[in-house]
């Protein structure tokens, strides 16, 4: 596959990269993450043919938008998607004493996270993110983390859940009317999420970052009814945060712990059946959702100039047909998951 390779989300009309940076990489302060290291990794993406940024408020709460904002800010002639995120609102802290620790990039302690999903907070957060990324448009919009797990108990995220269908929504609707976002959908970590809100709005895309991987396909039910609907998907976190880059290294983590001994043989097993046809892990990994036809598109977060250029290297990788066949008929892959043609 090729990086620089587009495809439409959805029916949005927004044509992106089938690889894509993802901004959570971006959020380590600058004490913990040299500036030097996240330009490389912009860099290098770029110089592969990326051409499609996703980022969040909450990555970093601001540090992600406003570094990714300085690197495009010099490419502003260049055609590149931008992707961010409504439901957080990033203040000041009140236990910043220092006024200039509350406008550069900086520590993240110095501010707040306000979750709010309500007309104002979308209309707000959409305002600061343009001010961060220095642009006058955004081409998708996903509401971020409207689920138990971020706002848990369900009386919480029932509110919340509220505020977004009394005027949240509409707020978006009202800026794709206007031109200033192209597509709006949810980002989603968990399995049934999609289906919930297919059923209350008409979303243009998710942003599913869990549910579908090499690793497990419990979501692919719920891609496919994204297909019916014509409904776009961008798969994020396509390594499972880390196993299905590193294989089952010791200290292997899956989704930000460290994995159990049975993810381990997994990841053993589907390595094993990589190499045996001389494919790394990795690319399999990358490649793999794509293959569903809802899939627009594969995000992940690369730190420095090295793990870009191996994520390209592997996004790159030549897959024979008979590594899918043969993870199928060893039960790794489920049945009716679609894999790249």
């Amino acid at each position: 596959m090729k990086p620089a390779a587009t495809r439409e989300v959805g029916r949005t009309g927004v044509e992106v990269t089938q690889l894509g940076f993802g901004g959570g990489a971006l959020k380590l302060p600058r004490s913990q993450y040299p500036e030097d290291d996240a330009a490389a990794a912009l860099d290098a993406s770029w110089a592969g043919g990326v051409r499609y940024f996703d980022t969040a408020p909450f990555y970093g709460r601001g540090i992600s938008e406003q570094r990714l904002g300085r690197f495009l800010g010099g490419r502003c002639a260049e055609r590149f998607v931008l992707s961010t995120k409504v439901g957080r609102l990033i203040r000041p802290s009140r236990a910043a004493r220092r006024p200039a620790e509350r406008t550069a990039i900086g520590d993240p302690a110095t501010w707040e996270v306000h979750y709010d999903y309500s007309r104002d907070g979308v209309l707000r957060s959409i305002e600061d993110s343009l001010q961060r990324l220095g642009v006058s448009a955004i081409d998708l919009v996903l509401v971020h983390d409207l689920d138990l797990v971020h706002l848990g108990p369900q009386a919480r995220m029932d509110a919340h859940s509220a505020d977004l269908l009394r005027s949240g929504w509409a707020a978006l609707q009202d800026l794709k009317a206007q031109g200033v976002i192209r597509g709006v959908g949810f980002g989603i970590n968990e399995i049934g999420l999609v289906s919930h809100w297919l059923d209350l709005f008409d979303p243009d895309l998710f942003l599913v970052a869990g549910p579908y991987t090499l690793m497990e396909q419990g979501g692919l039910a719920e891609l496919d009814r994204c297909a019916e609907r014509g409904v776009g998907v961008v798969i994020g976190q396509v390594f499972a945060s880390g196993i299905l880059a590193t294989g089952p290294a010791p200290g292997a983590t899956y989704y930000y712990r460290e994995a159990a001994a049975e993810e381990l043989e997994r990841a053993r097993r589907l390595q094993e059946v990589c190499a045996s046809f001389d494919v790394p892990l990795a690319a399999a990994a990358v490649q793999f959702p794509l293959g569903h036809p809802a899939v627009a598109a594969v995000i992940a977060g690369v730190k420095d100039a090295g793990e870009a250029q191996s994520c390209l290297a592997a996004f790159d990788h030549d897959v024979p047909a008979e590594l899918w066949a043969a993870l199928r008929d060893q039960g790794l892959v489920a049945p009716a998951a679609p894999t790249p043609a």
